[in-house]
């Protein structure tokens, strides 16, 4: 009985901090539009494969997990940029005129967003950037594809978190099931990995531009989105702050169907040209 009654305390607690969550009201951001974007345009971190500290080809996937095989490599020809840190809740606001999330905070990365709504945002966040000279005419915002999410996450590391293979010193790069209860956190609390991208490990899973495919085999070997015909699901990587620290493996791989809106899943960004 005593055990019913502690687990019946914890769900209404649980329930009402979930919906003061909800009813949460934050300031507008919209009178800071400009200086929301600025920031954004400013944080997206350069990557030239071949070029620098930056490796031309990786070797993608583990044997960690059967969707991670086979291992390849993946040699990436172009240069891009990944923002420092998921969509915020203010940018996904003064971009598409709302906030879907459950957590509430206007440095809380959004959540509560479908792939098609990701993919929504960075169409009209590549209008505004462009409205502002802040991006070229041929360049544009956009998920990642899964290639560069690992090539990114990895940061040259061949390790099981950019960080090294130490469990122990996970917590200080990632939000994830062991440490984030009773955490509401910003995005860029926890260390950058080696190229300064935050939160790639744990945090939100992250939407990817490509469809879901059990394994790798015919996977493209170039950076490119990989299409499966009739594919319903697509691929979100670097686990959540409700997953365990396996999740937030570089490698590890995950799916949802393209509709899906939870508190669980956010994105990243990637400037490149068109």
């Amino acid at each position: 009985m005593k055990r019913i009654l502690v687990a019946l305390v914890f769900a209404i607690t649980s329930f009402a901090a979930s919906k003061q969550e909800q009813e949460k009201k934050l300031p507008d951001p919209t009178p800071r539009k400009a200086d929301i974007l600025n920031r954004f345009a400013g944080d997206f971190v350069p990557l030239t494969p071949g070029a620098g500290n930056f490796p031309a080809s990786f070797l993608m996937g583990s044997k960690a997990a059967r969707e991670e095989l086979p291992i390849h490599k993946v040699t990436i020809q172009y240069s891009f940029a990944v923002n420092k840190f998921e969509v915020t809740q203010e940018l996904y606001h003064v971009v598409m005129g709302k906030n879907p999330s459950k957590w509430k905070g206007l440095r809380n990365a959004v959540e509560v967003v479908s792939w098609a709504e990701a993919n929504e945002f960075c169409d009209k966040a590549t209008a505004e950037l462009r409205l502002m000279k802040l991006l070229d005419d041929n360049e544009r915002i956009r998920l990642l594809t899964e290639a560069e999410w690992e090539y990114a996450c990895r940061a040259g590391t061949a390790t099981a978190w950019s960080h090294g293979d130490s469990l122990e010193e996970l917590s200080k790069f990632c939000w994830y099931s062991a440490n984030s209860a009773g955490f509401d956190p910003p995005v860029g609390e926890k260390a950058p990995n080696p190229w300064g991208l935050y939160d790639l490990h744990g945090y939100n899973w992250e939407w990817v531009a490509d469809d879901w495919h059990p394994d790798y085999k015919g996977a493209p070997a170039d950076g490119s989105a990989r299409r499966v015909p009739g594919a319903k699901d697509r691929i979100i990587r670097g686990g959540s702050w409700n997953d365990s620290a396996d999740a937030a493996r570089s490698s590890a791989r995950n799916h949802a169907l393209a509709e899906t809106r939870n508190d669980k899943i956010g994105f990243r960004c990637a400037r490149a040209k068109q």
